[in-house]
């Protein structure tokens, strides 16, 4: 198939839409990316697609298109302007840079923002190709969620924004299956409404991995790994007030990511005495991620009580899962329902600071052998639950089926 993918994120931005990608061209079918200028998540563009942009032109044999765009820099406004700008670009700028193109189908990867879906309906028209959109975040709840707009009449608007961009899909994905139930609120023909979930990241594993030498060996102490976004939605305060808690016991948290919430999180660790009990090493690749895991005795992960992120299952979980290594989660609903069923690890209450230390405790207390099977449980879970070949099949699917006019049959739902 001649597939078009539009993402306002993507190589050498780090996302699952690589993959996805890779995955699709090393399948035989020819893959056009429309994306904008990698800044995330810094908000600066990268120095070296700044100093040699047309290097990042082609990734796995597909070929990626750009639109001008505002790096996102910091503070909300620049964000909002970071969001509207690729989307306008997308619309006025896409159809020029795409000219002479035809495509079978277009995959949309929206985390945020759902404005990515205006430039691929607008390609859907113009090229008259089905889109499929998959969604990772869901509008107007995550805004609600993290506190970015409180306005009533904004969010309505962005509400109606959100059913015209899923009603002009030819099918909405969902990155969970509670996802799955509020995006058939917004559609009329609810089973356009299909669940598709991440799989894990292709980077490796800790158990053959150096151990990173930016965190030096500490065999007497409990080290609980966290790897990822650093930002709102991930409940720091909770996540620090549970280090500080422990912090007499042979606890150390080491936290590997960057994000709007980084400065603020390492102001606090040192307001709060805790720079040997927390330590942030910073953003790394991908590729890094199991030489840090391989420090790890729990993997961390959290997201703040909130209905929207009850709803999620969070993009690192599955990778946790392949990791074979025991999960401490801080939150609710289907994510916790995942490390629950999995039989992976310990879950408490989001916001619970209290409830999170004390699971460390009994994680602590948890027999060597007994951790070993949880990581066991999780890696059998996530090749069950989130292979990645038996999910790229049901993309295949998915995508030839909307190219041919029909929905997708109840087996890829």
């Amino acid at each position: 198939m001649r597939l078009l993918v539009i993402s306002q994120y993507f190589w050498p931005e780090t996302f699952r839409i690589n993959d996805l990608v890779a995955g699709l061209t090393a399948r035989g079918h020819e893959v056009t990316v429309l994306t904008g200028r990698p800044n995330y998540p810094d908000g600066q563009v990268f120095a070296e697609f700044a100093a040699e942009p047309e290097a990042f032109s082609r990734f796995a044999d597909a070929d990626v298109v750009r639109v001008p765009m505002l790096a996102r820099g910091r503070g909300g406004l620049r964000l909002a302007l970071n969001y509207l700008i690729f989307a306008l670009s997308g619309i006025f700028l896409g159809p020029l840079v795409l000219r002479g193109r035809k495509f079978d189908a277009i995959f949309v990867f929206q985390p945020s923002p759902v404005t990515v879906g205006l430039p691929a309906i607008t390609l859907g028209w113009l090229k008259q190709a089905p889109v499929a959109f998959w969604v990772l975040d869901l509008w107007p709840e995550s805004l609600i969620a993290v506190g970015a707009v409180r306005s009533r009449p904004i969010l309505g608007a962005i509400a109606l924004l959100v059913r015209f961009i899923y009603r002009q899909s030819a099918v909405v994905l969902g990155q969970s299956r509670s996802f799955v139930t509020e995006i058939r609120r917004y559609l009329q023909d609810q089973r356009r409404a299909i669940y598709f979930p991440s799989w894990p990241d292709e980077a490796g594993s800790a158990e053959t991995a150096d151990a990173a030498p930016e965190i030096p060996p500490a065999p007497d102490l409990f080290t609980i790994v966290f790897t990822g976004n650093v930002g709102e939605a991930q409940d720091f305060p909770a996540i620090l007030d549970a280090a500080d808690r422990l912090r007499d016991r042979p606890v150390r948290w080491v936290i590997v990511g960057d994000g709007r919430k980084a400065l603020w999180l390492r102001d606090e660790v040192a307001r709060l005495g805790l720079t040997e009990q927390v330590l942030m090493p910073g953003r790394f690749p991908l590729e890094r991620m199991p030489s840090f895991q391989r420090h790890a005795d729990a993997l961390l992960v959290s997201l703040r009580d909130e209905p929207i992120f009850a709803m999620t299952i969070p993009g690192k979980i599955q990778s946790y899962l392949q990791a074979g290594l025991p999960i401490i989660a801080m939150l609710n609903g289907e994510g916790a329902a995942v490390v629950g069923e999995a039989g992976a690890g310990l879950a408490v209450a989001a916001g619970h600071s209290d409830d999170l230390a004390e699971a460390v405790l009994a994680m602590i207390a948890t027999p060597a052998a007994v951790r070993q099977e949880m990581g066991e449980n999780g890696r059998r879970y996530a090749s069950r639950e989130f292979d990645r070949d038996a999910l790229f099949d049901r993309i295949e699917v998915i995508l030839n089926d909307i190219s041919a006019g029909r929905i997708p049959p109840a087996h890829t739902a």
